[in-house]
């Protein structure tokens, strides 16, 4: 699962069965530790100055300065993915009541902050975390065992075929409902546009999430993607073969193509805005009661006009500052 934005309508009918399981890439003993504690220790700062990657209104976008904010992100995505949604949170998840795993210590957390809705902290008056993105980049991967939408779909030739690319994941998205409206996404893509020029980025990745588990009652939504075509070969990924779930569900001359695409989530149609590519099929993650798509974008599709829209005063400062 990841993906989830201000997530969409979505659960399974007819008799249960038990999940297919997953293929878990060859996590490295580091990560594995890390995934059997599920936590993360307190420390010193990620990084000594937070720097605002975009600003609208009394929202701010910055990364996790800290861990105790990275905790403080898990915490929404729990209440977000466990409380509101259909995820099934394992004993610890549910004692712990944070979404965590292993890769959040590897990866760098987005952070939607609300100035004008302050929580207060040992005494401090603090910005509230609305929504959050997680962002794991290449080099980080490579070190750890492999990236998460590794276990879903298989990745590697899109990666090996583009070795001088330079490949960012993005997952685990969600923003609390209320604030579930067009500026907090323009935001967050502030944030990732700002992210990718610091970070040389050239192929974003992650896994789109559609809520339900019977691919039959998404026929419509599934279908709809399977008309925008195949990737070209050089971009084409599949899921892996026992968890692969067909996306053309129904006859596609069958389908209503607006009431398709107004069914599916915002984030996923953002995406198909900057020109991003689906995988061949899709699958089924029973934990987060989710139907999965893979997004594929290069950044060389992105629009030249999204670009300079999404090109603020606030972005340009956070990259110059890079440089």
């Amino acid at each position: 699962m990841a993906m989830l934005d201000n997530n969409p309508d979505f659960d399974r009918g007819g008799l249960p069965c038990p999940p297919p399981p997953l293929l878990k890439p060859n996590l490295s003993s580091k990560l594995m530790a890390a995934l059997r504690r599920n936590r993360l220790r307190d420390g010193n700062p990620i990084s000594s100055k937070p720097i605002t990657l975009g600003r609208v209104g009394s929202l701010e976008i910055r990364l996790a300065q800290t861990e105790r904010e990275i905790r403080k992100a898990q915490r929404l995505r729990y209440k977000v993915f466990y409380k509101e949604m259909a995820a099934k949170p394992d004993s610890q998840t549910k004692f712990t009541r944070r979404d965590a795993d292993a890769y959040d210590a590897i990866c760098d957390h987005l952070l939607v902050l609300d100035h004008d809705s302050p929580k207060k902290a040992f005494g401090r008056r603090e910005p509230r975390i609305v929504g959050t993105y997680r962002l794991l980049r290449q080099e980080m991967a490579n070190l750890y065992g492999g990236f998460y939408t590794a276990s879903e779909f298989n990745i590697g030739a899109i990666i090996n075929n583009h070795a001088d690319r330079h490949f960012l994941e993005l997952g685990r998205s969600c923003v609390l409902k209320e604030y579930r409206t067009k500026r907090t996404i323009e935001l967050l893509w502030q944030g990732i546009w700002a992210y990718v020029q610091i970070h040389k980025i050239d192929v974003m990745i992650g896994c789109a999430s559609i809520m339900g588990t019977d691919p039959k009652q998404l026929a419509e939504p599934l279908t709809f993607l399977s008309k925008l075509g195949k990737a070209p070969e050089e971009w084409s990924v599949d899921a892996w073969p026992q968890i692969s779930v067909p996306l053309e569900q129904m006859d596609p001359s069958a389908i209503n193509d607006k009431a398709a695409l107004r069914s599916l989530p915002p984030l996923l149609k953002a995406y198909m805005r900057l020109g991003c590519y689906f995988s061949n099929n899709a699958m089924v993650d029973h934990q987060f009661g989710t139907t999965d798509v893979l997004i594929i974008l290069p950044l060389e599709n992105i629009d030249p006009r999204y670009i300079d829209h999404y090109s603020t005063s606030n972005v340009k400062d956070a990259v110059a500052m890079h440089q």
